[in-house]
């Protein structure tokens, strides 16, 4: 198959700053990957894409398919190859695994690139969350989730963590450096990863150098003021800061 590279929809900034309105659809979007991650209409739930399958994590935690119709603001997918193998021990913090995982990158002079990986692992514990929707405009990421996330712990937990990388100089396309959300081998539990424990894992890895980006159509994208999100709500929303 022909590596395509990642297909991002919208951008991380869009999303900071309010833009939840559907640019793709469930079926559309998985015709361009089979792994990968983002989020659903007025941010309804976390996605996590695997093995060409979309669930969307419910703010319980619960993991159900997602409709194919289903509306997608911001997600990242690839075709994941599985270039390059791993094994990995016991970690006790996730960043802790993402010092791992830079070290990998690193070893292939793949900083400036973007990755996407897939764990299999056994957890002692997950730290995640997920959220319901909030149909707003122009109402901050930020904002919404204050009022709609909800956090969970999974514990003794077998599953998969997908696992994306953008490097620094493409902060605001997406999120710089890793980004993980989780599935239970069962495909009943799962969310965006705050914090893990993991105590072993099997992984695989594709470097990846080229990148499709579809932007919304409608007029109204174009009201939105796409470096105002700072890094500081960036940090706050993909680590829970203040949860």
């Amino acid at each position: 198959m022909e590596n395509k590279g990642i297909y991002q929809v919208s951008t991380l900034q869009a999303l900071m700053l309010g833009y939840s309105r559907p640019v793709v659809s469930v079926s559309e979007l998985l015709e361009h990957g089979d792994i990968g991650l983002g989020t659903f209409e007025d941010v309804d739930g976390e996605m996590i894409v695997t093995d060409g399958v979309c669930y969307r994590a419910m703010e319980n935690g619960v993991v159900e398919v997602a409709p194919p119709d289903k509306g997608v603001p911001f997600s990242t997918v690839y075709h994941l190859k599985g270039l390059r193998t791993f094994e990995l021990g016991s970690y006790g913090s996730i960043d802790a695994l993402k010092t791992e995982l830079n070290l990998l990158i690193e070893e292939d002079f793949g900083l400036n690139s973007m990755h996407m990986a897939r764990i299999d692992g056994e957890f002692a514990l997950v730290d995640a969350r997920s959220e319901s929707a909030y149909r707003s405009m122009h109402v901050t990421l930020k904002n919404v989730l204050a009022r709609t996330q909800k956090s969970f712990c999974f514990e003794n937990i077998k599953g998969s963590l997908v696992c994306v990388y953008f490097p620094d100089y493409m902060d605001g396309i997406n999120a710089a450096g890793w980004h993980l959300h989780f599935i239970s081998d069962d495909r009943r539990s799962g969310g965006h990863v705050f914090d893990i424990s993991m105590k072993s894992g099997h992984g695989i890895l594709d470097k990846i150098n080229s990148i499709e980006l579809k932007l919304p159509d409608e007029p109204v994208f174009d009201t939105y003021s796409l470096k105002e999100a700072s890094g500081e709500e960036v940090k706050q929303v993909e680590q829970g800061s203040g949860k």
